[in-house]
């Protein structure tokens, strides 16, 4: 079982950045694969990007393409997502994920993730 907490959500107005990140306990994040995903209100949980365990390989969803940076710290066992010129169409609590087995590929569907965080939340002020 691996239990994953996020962090570093908060209010920032429309331009800003912020820094999530997700750090695991119980068992490390040994050959699994990462991602955030987020739900902003009234709407669906969405993916925003993903990254595999062995190949350092992402994926991002295109409304975040060249704003957001995934990336990992295996030593720390942390997740972390890089959020640059945010919009108020970012906000939403935004869920980190772990799948199990996703060595070299990367998981971009809810259902291939097998351990979720609790969420932080993100407000963009315009």
């Amino acid at each position: 079982q691996v239990q994953l907490v996020e962090s570093g959500g908060g209010l920032v107005q429309d331009g800003g950045s912020l820094r999530l990140s997700c750090a695991a306990s119980g068992r490390s994040f040994n050959r699994h694969g990462l991602g955030w995903f987020r739900q902003a209100p009234g709407k669906k949980r969405e993916f925003v990007a993903a990254l595999s365990w062995s190949v350092n390989s992402t994926r991002y969803a295109d409304s975040v393409k060249n704003r957001f940076t995934i990336s990992r710290d295996n030593a720390e066992n942390t997740v972390n997502l890089q959020m640059n010129s945010l919009k108020p169409e970012d906000t939403a609590v935004y869920y980190c994920a772990a799948a199990v087995g996703y060595i070299t590929m990367i998981a971009d569907r809810e259902y291939e993730y097998d351990f979720w965080g609790q969420g932080t939340r993100v407000t963009v002020s315009s």
